[in-house]
């Protein structure tokens, strides 16, 4: 079997989130708890839904992963960019890069 992590996207900012072993959501894919067996599977899926009901999180999915050396790899590639931030400013990074345009 393929290992699974449960990811989605807090409401608050729309940024990618990844579940832990202690059932909270974290930021970095690193830290994501490695489901490895069909039960745990289940388990995600599980939390995944309540977590959306309690408006928590919001597009929650299990996602496929290889487990490397040197971290867990996601296979398909929207999730390795989700896993390592947008591919372009936005927010407050987006206006400090505008700030700094007009200012040079």
């Amino acid at each position: 079997m393929i290992s699974k992590v449960l990811t989605a996207n807090k409401l608050i900012d729309g940024n990618s989130v990844w579940l832990n072993a202690q059932g909270e959501w974290c930021e970095e894919l690193k830290d994501a708890f490695i489901a490895r067996h069909d039960e745990a599977v289940a388990a995600l899926e599980d939390t995944g839904k309540k977590a959306v009901s309690d408006n928590l999180v919001v597009d929650v999915a299990v996602i496929d992963v290889v487990e490397r050396e040197n971290g867990i790899w996601p296979t398909r590639l929207r999730e390795r960019i989700r896993s390592h931030g947008p591919s372009v400013a936005y927010g407050y990074d987006a206006l400090a890069d505008n700030a700094a345009i007009k200012a040079a």
